[in-house]
């Protein structure tokens, strides 16, 4: 089965920190990242830019809309898709993410949500 991982993050504290700071941070995350993809699970890793758009169907025509679109303070700045058997090795293989593992993380709210995939297609 698979699962789509999706890392949150609030933008606003992210923001504030120094840069040094998110940078001494960032440059503990390559051993967590190596563990998940060591686990043999990972289909695909990838970090997302903040620049959003939005397609939707609008008066019988597909419009493109500037975004984010949620009212939250937390944003997707990550997403990984991951084989597994159930829920429960799916969170197995999502907490070895840096965004879980790391303390700093917890002071920008970093975190990981895990959502079964119900239907999913590839060209490979």
């Amino acid at each position: 089965m698979k699962f789509l991982c999706l890392g949150y993050l609030d933008v606003e504290k992210m923001d504030a920190c120094p840069k040094e700071e998110i940078d001494a941070i960032l440059s503990e995350c390559p051993p967590h990242l190596e563990a998940l993809y060591e686990s043999g699970q990972v289909i695909v890793d990838a970090g997302l830019s903040s620049e959003t758009k939005c397609l939707r169907h609008v008066n019988g025509k597909v419009k493109a809309m500037d975004g984010p679109f949620i009212e939250s303070k937390e944003m997707i700045g990550s997403a990984f898709l991951i084989e597994a058997r159930d829920i429960g090795e799916a969170i197995k293989i999502a907490s070895l993410h840096p965004a879980v593992q790391l303390d700093a993380g917890e002071q920008f709210g970093w975190g990981i949500e895990i959502r079964p995939i119900h239907y999913f297609k590839s060209k490979t």
